[in-house]
C-alpha cells in the first residue's frame, strides 16, 4: 500500500466522521496514538502490538493529512527523494546536526 493509497482508504472509510472531528479533535486523537506508541516501545512490547500501534499512528497521520488537503506521498516525495533535506546526501553527511 502506498502512502496514496491508504489516505484513500482512510478517506473512504472515515472521511465523513474525520471531517466532523476537525483538524483540533483529530490532532488529539493523533497525539493520544503517538503516546501509546511510546510506551509500547518503552516497555519492549510484543511484536503485535507494536505493529498495531504504528498502524494506528500512521493512520492518524493520514486522517490529518487528509484533514489538512495534503497528499503525503507527494510530501515525501518533494523533501526526501533527493536524500536529507539539509544537504541532499543518502546517506546524510550532515555532522552533529539533526537532519
Amino acid at each position: 500500500m502506498t502512502l496514496r493509497e491508504l489516505q484513500e482508504a482512510i478517506r473512504a472509510t472515515f472521511g465523513s466522521r474525520d471531517a466532523q472531528r476537525g483538524i483540533e479533535g483529530t490532532f488529539m486523537w493523533f497525539m493520544e496514538e503517538v503516546g501509546e506508541l511510546a510506551a509500547a516501545l518503552r516497555t519492549s512490547g510484543h511484536r503485535d502490538h507494536l505493529h498495531h500501534e504504528f498502524a494506528d499512528v500512521l493512520a492518524w497521520l493520514a486522517t490529518l493529512a487528509n484533514i489538512a488537503g495534503v497528499d503525503l506521498d507527494d510530501a515525501m516525495e518533494r523533501l526526501y527523494k533527493a536524500g536529507c533535506p539539509k544537504c541532499g546526501g543518502s546517506p546524510c553527511r550532515c555532522v552533529g546536526v539533526k537532519p
